[in-house]
């Protein structure tokens, strides 16, 4: 839950913050909404009550999480819209098989899935290369996939372009924590910020996969191997689960780091 969508605050309070935090006027809003910015105005002030199909447009348009577009229904006297389900759910079986297809088939390079605040939700045999080594208490379930990378107990002490990594992973921390505004990843962001390592910005290198990408350099052993890594997010997610799980794959950068995964046998990975 976020600061915005507290229980107790009113439905036109909540969608105005939401507004005016993604930078909209009342004008820009309306337009987009096809509703008139009269009406919008009357929304935000509590003299019209918003429908349902209104604050479902506008949400959309906010482009607001769909738990916090939930909280917004319910801030106006609807029900949710989106479903809410653990992913060990039946219903749920079918993106849990397509899931684990994915990460099997992506071996033996390293991927996992993580949740919206970076926990682990599961993993492939390759992600053992990056847990080697690291301290146990980051091994302890839930564990945090942004931590263990960025901790000097974790990853952080064999990446060796631990700055540029740190950098681009805080970027990436700090987008997702004001578009989505979750205390959590605020938290989380602060935390990481305190991590040794270099600043939040960090001037790319400029050979190899570094010309069009940022990598990840890591040491395994005498080796260093060369990594990019993609994002796959669910397109047309309508459970707030779903809409939160993204799977990080990890794939060789160069001919060095092709033959030494497929030459590496994994253990076990963590859960």
């Amino acid at each position: 839950m976020t600061t915005r969508t507290r229980p107790g605050r009113a439905v036109g309070e909540l969608l105005r913050d939401w507004r005016r935090t993604r930078g909209l006027s009342q004008l820009d809003l309306s337009i987009e909404a096809g509703v008139s910015a009269r009406h919008l105005s009357f929304v935000e002030t509590g003299r019209s009550r918003p429908s349902p199909d209104l604050i479902m447009r506008l949400t959309e348009r906010l482009d607001m999480p769909l738990a916090e577009r939930n909280l917004v229904l319910l801030a106006g006297g609807y029900a949710p819209a989106y479903s809410s389900h653990e992913l060990s759910d039946p219903e749920l079986a079918p993106l849990r098989a397509a899931l684990r297809q994915i990460l099997d088939g992506h071996s033996p390079y390293p991927a996992v899935l993580v949740d919206r605040h970076w926990r682990l939700v599961e993993a492939n045999p390759a992600v053992a290369l990056f847990t080697a080594g690291a301290e146990p208490h980051l091994l302890t379930p839930p564990v945090n996939v942004l931590r263990l990378s960025l901790h000097p107990g974790g990853m952080a002490s064999r990446i060796s372009n631990l700055p540029e990594w740190r950098a681009h992973l805080l970027a990436r921390l700090r987008q997702q924590a004001a578009t989505t505004d979750d205390p959590a990843l605020r938290d989380l962001l602060q935390e990481l910020r305190g991590y040794p390592g270099g600043g939040d910005v960090a001037a790319p290198t400029s050979e190899g996969a570094s010309r069009v990408v940022i990598p990840l350099r890591y040491r395994h052993g005498e080796r260093e191997l060369c990594f990019i890594s993609t994002t796959t997010l669910f397109g047309t997610p309508l459970d707030v689960t779903v809409a939160g799980l993204a799977v990080e794959a990890f794939f060789p950068a160069d001919p060095v780091t092709t033959a030494a995964l497929h030459a590496l046998t994994p253990a076990a990975h963590p859960r």
